[in-house]
């Protein structure tokens, strides 16, 4: 998915909370953590969020290693909902989606099968939603690192830093 999905004047103006509508999405709910941390820390202007996996309701979505059990297609269509997530996260302690304003680094965790090589693509799927999301203010640093496991058998995990307006 790219920005151009969106009227090339609404990718300009659009507020991200306006875009994300056009894109037929919603925010979710904000999972509860896991363990003993919180899902996202506002320090200063950057909001830092924990890896995010894709929840859906609060359900793990699929699990597996990628390149096995999960398609790299479907594994970047789960790295898309860990970055719904992650919005949800940083949004809650930045005063609303619209509050945030650049999204400055991703971080992407794939559950790799071996001989799995194709990380980039399926973070990927992250890094095109949230362009379309935030237009160029989306355009962020990355990294997409190829693991043996994640927390409950997750195929992805994202997580992303985040600039707040004023």
């Amino acid at each position: 998915m790219s920005s151009s999905a969106l009227p090339p004047d609404a990718a300009d103006t659009a507020k991200p909370s306006e875009r994300l509508a056009e894109l037929g999405l919603l925010l979710p709910a904000v999972p509860s953590p896991a363990g003993a941390y919180v899902p996202a820390v506002r320090d200063g202007d950057l909001v830092w969020t924990a890896g995010q996996l894709p929840l859906v309701g609060g359900k793990l979505a699929a699990t597996g290693l990628v390149g096995d059990e999960i398609s790299t297609e479907r594994a970047a269509e789960l790295a898309r909902v860990c970055a719904l997530n992650a919005l949800a996260a940083a949004a809650a302690v930045a005063g609303g989606l619209d509050s945030l304003v650049r999204i400055v680094k991703v971080v992407g965790f794939v559950a790799s099968a071996p001989g799995f090589a194709d990380q980039p693509t399926v973070v990927n799927g992250a890094s095109e939603l949230l362009g379309a999301v935030f237009g160029d203010a989306g355009r962020h640093a990355r990294s997409a690192v190829g693991v043996a496991a994640l927390p409950l058998w997750a195929p992805v995990e994202i997580e992303l830093v985040a600039r707040v307006r004023g």
